[in-house]
């Protein structure tokens, strides 16, 4: 029998696991990515894994398993309510439910976790693991419990980015930081300082702490939301979801100087393109749209 909710500890996640069809892989692992997961992987029967980075690019299996890790205190039953309503299913797909310790989690992810390269000169590489390119700017990250290792492809957009941008000596905010990966990549770019801001401790202490292991956190202040100053900055980068992206154009305005970048990120390029650009219409002109899968970074220059 499964532990009760009081007696599972906060060292303990939650992993839940669909077993779905090909067809429905891609519409469901991006829908788990919105409901708090901080990670969603594809498998075959055989345990082989597919990250997200590739989910459009290669080819699923016809009977494919979908999980993703969530925080303990998860409605679940929320959740799967709202695959069956999103898909229009008749039913929810069969599932399973686990209780996993932050060991294992992580043993997981350093099994499957390989160097990745964004750009020509900024590689992501789990620590223990020899870097690809020891001349390039290489960041250490291992797979933690805050949500970013570069393997979604709204990450992968936001790494793309900073890796083909000149931000030396420029004041950065990494909104919805997460791991720290964004701030850390872009300190060690050459940003003068960034300010990582999260609603989620468990994210700043994990920012703190890889930062720390990289060597740049005399340059990132991690905080929360209601503790950012009034930072004139040269770069806002939010990674969240569309809706959060809407309800703060008014701040992410207020925070950047004129002519000052804006990158946002989390979006789908169908459903939410057009309600978040026309958040922003009135203080940015849209410069840039890339599109990876089902997801677009949108870039800006502040104009008022």
């Amino acid at each position: 029998m499964s532990p009760s909710k009081s007696t599972i500890s906060a060292s303990h996640w939650l992993k839940l696991s669909l077993e779905i069809c090909e067809e429905q892989a891609n519409q469901i692992a991006d829908l788990l990515s919105t409901t708090g997961a901080i990670s969603v992987s594809l498998q075959d029967s055989a345990d082989e894994a597919i990250f997200e980075a590739v989910r459009g690019t290669t080819e699923l299996w016809p009977n494919t398993q979908i999980s993703a890790l969530y925080p303990p205190a998860t409605n679940v039953r929320g959740i799967l309510h709202q695959i069956h309503e999103t898909l229009g299913l008749k039913a929810p797909p069969p599932y399973t439910l686990e209780h996993l310790q932050d060991q294992q989690w992580e043993r997981v992810w350093l099994d499957r976790f390989k160097p990745m390269q964004f750009g020509e000169r900024l590689w992501v590489c789990p620590s223990g693991q020899a870097a690809p390119d020891p001349d390039a700017i290489n960041l250490i990250l291992d797979p933690g419990l805050a949500f970013g290792t570069g393997t979604h492809a709204t990450t992968a957009l936001c790494l793309e980015w900073l890796a083909q941008t000149d931000i030396e000596n420029r004041t950065v905010i990494d909104y919805g930081c997460g791991s720290g990966i964004l701030s850390i990549a872009a300190a060690k770019l050459g940003a003068r300082h960034v300010w990582a801001v999260d609603v989620d401790m468990q994210a700043l202490e994990s920012t703190t702490k890889n930062a720390s292991q990289n060597g740049v956190d005399d340059r990132i202040t991690p905080c929360l939301p209601i503790d950012l100053p009034v930072v004139n900055s040269d770069c806002v980068i939010a990674n969240i979801l569309a809706t959060p992206l809407i309800e703060l154009a008014p701040e992410f305005t207020a925070l950047l100087s004129r002519n000052g970048q804006l990158i946002l990120s989390g979006v789908l390029a169908d459903e939410q393109m057009n309600a978040v650009s026309a958040a922003y219409k009135q203080w940015f002109d849209f410069v840039n749209i890339t599109k990876r899968e089902e997801w677009v970074r949108l870039d800006a220059i502040k104009i008022n």
